[in-house]
């Protein structure tokens, strides 16, 4: 690939889904977008790119960005974070929302499901506190493809046997020819919505948890403070972020602070730079 054709790539996929792409990662490119470029009847990724550039095909760029943007994702995906979910977070939410018995909780970048499905089943697992409670999870992603796998919960046997216990496995997902599918009572339990994380969140309303995972890595400092500035104005002022094991607020934003004792989760400050005392309260 010449370096006229490595920054349209790159001007394209940063400006469309935040992804940067330096030059030591043009092997990325090449394995994923030469099969693109043979379903799409061409010889290889130069004629690919010759596309792009000479017809600003809209379709085709949808599928370039998702076939550079889509991740792996697995069941309970660095346990602690599902961890500190199930063994503080939740439980503090359960009290200071016990008036209303409502929660809201956003999987930002949710890729095929898994993430969002491993929050319902902790839930599920101790159903009898959440019963009488309105749960809602919603997992967001910029690709339709993908978000159409992760409504159908159909996963492979690696897929299901990578981060998820057996004993989970057994009671939520049945075997289909190769394929486990999760059970409907879970499945129901999330809503999935196409979104671009650069784009706005008006209408997605406030959330008590916000899940963004291993996906602000791609992106900018500019890009990333944007998003995490934005997501503040969603997220209740006792909210808390979750952030993958490699990210940071720090030097980024100053609107969060890291919760103590919860190592990648965030709570957001006041105006005085203060976390609220309902997050200060997670860690007993």
């Amino acid at each position: 690939m010449n370096s006229e054709d490595f920054e349209l790539m790159r001007d394209l996929l940063k400006t469309r889904s935040g992804l940067i792409i330096t030059p030591d990662k043009v092997y990325l490119l090449e394995s994923r977008l030469t099969p693109l470029a043979r379903r799409s009847g061409l010889e290889g990724l130069d004629d690919l790119v010759a596309k792009i550039r000479t017809e600003r095909n809209e379709e085709l760029i949808t599928e370039v960005v998702d076939a550079m943007t889509t991740n792996e994702s697995f069941f309970f995906r660095d346990k602690n974070p599902f961890d500190a979910m199930e063994n503080s977070i939740l439980p503090a939410l359960r009290e200071s929302r016990a008036d209303r018995k409502h929660l809201r909780i956003w999987c930002a970048a949710a890729s095929s499901g898994q993430e969002p499905y491993s929050i319902a089943l902790i839930m599920k697992e101790k159903w009898e506190m959440w019963k009488d409670w309105r749960i809602e999870i919603l997992g967001t992603d910029i690709s339709r493809k993908i978000l159409d796998k992760a409504r159908r919960g159909l996963y492979s046997q690696f897929e299901v046997q990578r981060g998820l216990p057996v004993q989970m496995m057994i009671k939520y997902f049945t075997q289909k020819g190769d394929l486990w599918e999760l059970s409907e009572d879970i499945r129901s339990m999330v809503q999935y919505k196409e979104l671009n994380l650069l784009q706005s969140f008006d209408g997605l309303g406030r959330f008590d948890v916000i899940f963004c995972r291993n996906v602000l890595i791609y992106f900018d400092t500019d890009n990333k403070a944007s998003v995490l500035d934005r997501m503040y104005e969603h997220l209740a002022p006792d909210g808390s972020v979750f952030l993958g094991a490699a990210e940071t607020v720090l030097g980024i934003t100053n609107r969060y602070k890291p919760v103590r004792g919860l190592r990648g989760v965030y709570a957001p400050t006041d105006a005085e730079g203060n976390i609220a005392p309902a997050a200060l309260s997670l860690t007993g």
